[in-house]
């Protein structure tokens, strides 16, 4: 399955939900998409109903943030994912989703807005949709120039860099530390090609939430930043 097979899934899966019963709809996934969507969606627990219609906002948002973090596992592994793996991959990324989004933070999503520095925004959009799913709004800098300009006229609740922006090979450090020069205390992830122990390591002695080069990883960084938030 194609990352692109996968965000059609999800698409047709959200317009089903609006006409079938969930056993009728879990039917269809299981027939069409076969076991490892099997394991995906067992994991995303059953929708609750309620008269003639149903409580399924919160899962819904779920599901849609879920298969984007999916999406993104597949796009970033240039789409090597194997039936097992895209197995796996859904299941983590549906325990990370089911253990840190509560309504509480539901509603915190719904009125944040985050600033993604990168040259290349194009290259995160699954990313990027499964915090949107849970209501988050981007606003987006290609440039730290551009950046610092934003950031002086208005207030984020989170920043997610790249790291080198030509031409700054570390510019995502760069950016950080004028931040927190200016006494800028945004929490601050950096969303980089490198998980490397030591570049996780000097960018929270820098003051950074975290560095990563995974969707799910960059999901709680940024969820966390939420819940910490006033």
């Amino acid at each position: 399955m194609t990352v692109d097979d996968f965000v059609k899934l999800l698409d047709a899966v959200t317009k089903l939900i609006a006409v079938l019963s969930w056993p009728v709809l879990i039917g269809f996934v299981l027939v069409r998409f076969g076991p490892a969507m099997n394991e995906f969606f067992a994991s995303l627990g059953e929708f609750t109903f309620k008269g003639g219609g149903f409580e399924a906002s919160a899962k819904r948002k779920q599901a849609a943030a879920a298969a984007a973090l999916v999406a993104a596992d597949a796009a970033r592994t240039d789409s090597e994912a194997t039936p097992l793996s895209s197995a796996r991959s859904a299941r983590e990324a549906a325990e990370v989703v089911a253990d840190v989004v509560t309504p509480r933070l539901l509603r915190k999503a719904s009125r944040a807005t985050v600033l993604w520095v990168d040259d290349r925004p194009e290259n995160n959009r699954y990313e990027r949709q499964s915090l949107e799913a849970l209501g988050v709004t981007f606003v987006f800098a290609r440039s730290t120039d551009e950046a610092l300009e934003k950031i002086g006229a208005q207030r984020f609740d989170a920043i997610i860099s790249d790291m080198g922006r030509p031409p700054d090979a570390r510019a995502g450090f760069t950016l950080l530390e004028q931040l927190r020069a200016a006494k800028d205390a945004t929490p601050y992830v950096i969303y980089a090609g490198s998980n490397a122990l030591e570049h996780q390591a000097e960018a929270r002695r820098q003051g950074a939430l975290g560095s990563t080069n995974r969707a799910s990883e960059l999901f709680e960084y940024v969820l966390s930043a939420l819940r910490i938030a006033s």
